[in-house]
């Protein structure tokens, strides 16, 4: 039987809760700003039928983490879906109709390879919004097992998870009770807000302000109020010249967050709108 699924409509996901926000479906959705034409049922049939191969091995297994191994073994190895760490920061690492496509990515859109796969075959995969890098993890019986899909799903034990997070903690290391607050599952909706989040900083180094002002328009399509997202769509606006567009998202990121890190700059942004000129196109 052919796969189809629909895509969701940006101004219906808000209204979701956190969980509901279909997780493959609405990656492909951001896929389609920058692709246009993608077709969903051709990454939907392809997860299918990565499950339905694996389907009958994974069955026959008791245990957990050898399911799991089991499918990062034909993800990674027998498919060789990768990580990109020699175009690390291109979009298209991003983006999870190319991720299939070129069996390449970063380690949030290798998770949702993983994630869709393993969960399509009824092993209940969670991402994790770990500091600087993301993980996905799997309850087992004595805990958790958290793996590293930028590196073929290895396993990581629990010190090497403090390491990891201490220099985004300030330099120190987290205890037993931080570390298993950090390892919760992410819910949907925190895991495609990350994957827009860093799309948008992506395009923000190579000044393509169209393509930020999308990423934020997406983020407050998604979680409205979003402050990150009105203020960087508010600054690709001015670049953009649309200083009353721009004017009326700065403005309101300051009502928001007025004692920001950031508020000085954002106040000088929006004293420059009322300087500038809207562009015609």
């Amino acid at each position: 039987m052919e796969t189809r699924i629909k895509l969701p409509d940006w101004d219906a996901l808000a209204a979701l809760a956190d969980d509901d926000v279909p997780l493959v479906e609405t990656a492909l959705l951001i896929a389609r700003d920058e692709y246009p034409s993608l077709d969903p049922d051709v990454y939907s049939a392809c997860i299918t039928r990565i499950a339905d191969a694996l389907r009958e091995e994974v069955a026959a297994i008791d245990s957990a983490p050898d399911r799991m191994a089991t499918i990062n073994r034909h993800l990674f190895e027998e498919l060789g879906f990768a990580g990109d760490a020699d175009r690390y920061y291109d979009p298209r690492n991003s983006y999870l109709n190319d991720v299939f496509d070129r069996r390449r990515g970063i380690p949030l859109s290798l998770a949702l390879v993983q994630i869709a796969v393993a969960r399509a075959l009824d092993v209940p995969l969670d991402g994790v919004s770990f500091p600087g890098h993301f993980l996905v993890s799997l309850a087992v019986d004595d805990g958790i097992l958290v793996m590293d899909p930028f590196n073929r799903g290895r396993s990581i034990g629990a010190e090497e998870l403090k390491r990891r997070a201490t220099p985004h903690l300030g330099g120190q290391a987290p205890d037993d009770g931080l570390l298993f607050e950090i390892l919760s599952p992410a819910s949907h909706r925190a895991i495609v807000m990350r994957m827009l989040r860093n799309l948008k900083s992506l395009y923000a180094e190579d000044e393509a302000w169209d393509k930020v002002a999308r990423c934020a328009d997406r983020q407050l399509k998604l979680t409205p109020g979003t402050l990150d997202g009105l203020r960087d769509r508010g600054m690709a606006y001015l670049k953009l010249g649309h200083p009353s567009a721009a004017r009326e998202d700065l403005a309101r990121y300051l009502a928001l967050a007025p004692t920001a890190d950031d508020v000085d700059a954002v106040r000088a942004a929006l004293i420059e709108t009322g300087r500038s000129t809207t562009r015609l196109n």
